[in-house]
């Protein structure tokens, strides 16, 4: 019976799920392969086979377009800053932790600007700022701490080896990687919709809040539903998570758009008095 945070259904069914890496020392000799070369997954029932194996390319479908989705991050981040508003395994085992820390300290971020768009605190102030970097600052930490324990087995209370091992069993881990995104994700949508349909009685913003909702929930049914589906079907070639990573790209970009929305100079003072 699967409880709750065992990773063995996802690690074995979901393509590409790069948590899947940090589980390559608990289980040991059950796993048929070599970490070193075998695909990201434990005994995957389709994988793609790593870079320089059997003349594979890697999952160079999912490599082009996070390439892509890192010059469009960088080209919002410039939209941004131009607009005022209102408002080896051992070495695979650490980039994985460094990946979690992100997503971990990412989805806080989101968060924290929901709570300071109610504008609690003024926008842009140290009583905003300190707050925001210090809590990035930890959760990438916590992230990174628990992922690397986990991997490395640094010690039993969090890296402990599960049981049975073939459960891939890891509490914490799931709750980082699936249960706080989704908090975070499902508080910061309602948050949005109350400034935008009460505070600012404004229905055109909240089109692109629902568009990136939905961008960002397409992006996850492709990971988990589709995966495997294409892998199959792409022999081993491509998997979902290209299409995961497209889908919330896109939904970063409707995410600026609703941004810019509702940033517009003409509402600053009506709706935001000092």
């Amino acid at each position: 019976m699967v409880k709750f945070g065992d990773f063995q259904p996802l690690c074995t069914n979901t393509p590409s799920y790069p948590w899947c890496n940090l589980f390559y020392r608990q289980v040991g000799h059950w796993v048929s392969a070599n970490p070193l070369s075998a695909p990201v997954g434990i005994n995957p029932v389709c994988g793609i086979p790593r870079v320089g194996q059997e003349g594979s390319i890697g999952n160079v479908a999912n490599i082009a377009a996070c390439g892509v989705s890192i010059f469009f991050t960088v080209f919002l981040i410039f939209m941004c800053n131009r607009r005022k508003a209102a408002v080896g395994s051992t070495a695979l085992v650490a980039l994985t932790a460094i990946h979690v820390g992100s997503v971990v300290a990412l989805f806080w971020s989101l968060l924290a600007n929901a709570i300071v768009a109610t504008q609690v605190v003024e926008d842009g102030t140290l009583a905003s700022l300190v707050p925001f970097y210090i809590f990035t600052v930890i959760t990438l930490g916590v992230g990174i701490y628990i992922s690397l324990d986990i991997g490395l087995g640094v010690t039993t209370t969090i890296g402990g080896v599960s049981s049975p091992p073939q459960s891939l069993k890891s509490i914490a881990l799931f709750v980082l990687t699936s249960i706080w995104p989704a908090v975070c994700a499902i508080l910061y949508f309602l948050i949005m919709t109350y400034i935008v349909l009460h505070i600012l009685n404004e229905t055109r913003p909240m089109w692109y809040y629902v568009l990136a909702a939905c961008l960002f929930v397409l992006s996850q049914l492709a990971w988990f539903l589709l995966g495997r589906v294409i892998c199959k079907g792409s022999n081993s070639k491509v998997d979902g998570s290209f299409v995961a990573t497209i889908l919330e790209s896109a939904s970063v970009g409707v995410l600026y758009l609703a941004w810019k929305s509702i940033t517009e100079e003409s509402w600053d003072d009506e709706y935001y008095p000092s």
